[in-house]
């Protein structure tokens, strides 16, 4: 059992007019095996936890923690938290140029288990994958993100998520940009992740239709830098039927 809690988090961002508190006191507990969806309206704070989580050096921590089975992941380089099992998928992936995705997938695996995969079965393992994600294999020698479309980047995004097993992913609206097939085989990718690798998920979305593919176990409603209301799946549509004018006018 893999546990993330994250503790009376504080997170502050340098903007043109100075520093500026955007979480101000998140609580939250994720076990594996469970998957977490935080909604909310724009500028809440959703993508400001994820980065920070991830180690952003734009993202200052004001106070609080955020522990990996007993182990403040805040104090560890952006790396150090990769390789502990923390993964992010980013809501705008980057482009990577001169860097193959064959070469950036086996380089990412090495330093996450300290060792290089058996060429072989890696391989295999990759082409499986690529497949199950409807990629040609003609992706592996292209660079990383260059000239791919927006389901393209997040397809490969959810590959090394399959390929790379972490203990605990926080995917930074996944679903953004994406068609209905494309936010299909991605959703598939997610799942196939969380029940293969018993995988905590920490889904960032701001519309219930992921939610349709994946299903969340708890829904979090995130406003103003603070979880404002909790639930079941029930949430989500509820939220989906009234929006979040409840909490704002709160």
């Amino acid at each position: 059992m893999t546990t993330l809690e994250i503790k009376d988090l504080h997170v502050s961002v340098e903007t043109a007019e100075g520093m500026k508190q955007i979480l101000k006191g998140v609580n939250l507990t994720i076990n594996s095996g469970e998957i977490h969806a935080i909604m909310g309206p724009n500028g809440s704070g959703k993508s400001t936890l994820a980065y920070a989580l991830a180690g952003h050096p734009k993202y200052i921590i004001d106070s609080g923690e955020a522990l990996l089975d007993g182990e403040n992941i805040l104090e560890m380089s952006p790396d150090e938290r990769a390789r502990a099992g923390v993964f992010l998928a980013m809501q705008y992936p980057v482009e990577v140029a001169g860097v193959t995705v064959s070469n950036f997938l086996r380089t990412a695996k090495t330093a996450v288990d300290g060792e290089a995969p058996k060429l072989r079965t890696w391989v295999k393992e990759v082409r499986e994958s690529m497949e199950n994600f409807r990629m040609d294999n003609a992706f592996a020698e292209r660079d990383v993100n260059v000239g791919f479309s927006g389901g393209e980047k997040k397809r490969l995004e959810i590959l090394q998520l399959e390929l790379l097993k972490p203990k605990m992913a926080i995917l930074d609206e996944t679903d953004s940009g994406l068609d209905v097939d494309a936010l299909r085989i991605v959703s598939e990718g997610v799942n196939r992740a969380h029940q293969q690798n018993d995988l905590g998920v920490l889904l960032i979305t701001h519309y219930t239709r992921i939610l349709r593919y994946i299903k969340p176990d708890h829904v979090h409603v995130f406003v103003a830098g603070k979880i404002a209301d909790q639930g079941g799946p029930e949430l989500a549509d509820r939220l989906e039927a009234e929006g979040y004018d409840r909490y704002l006018n709160a």
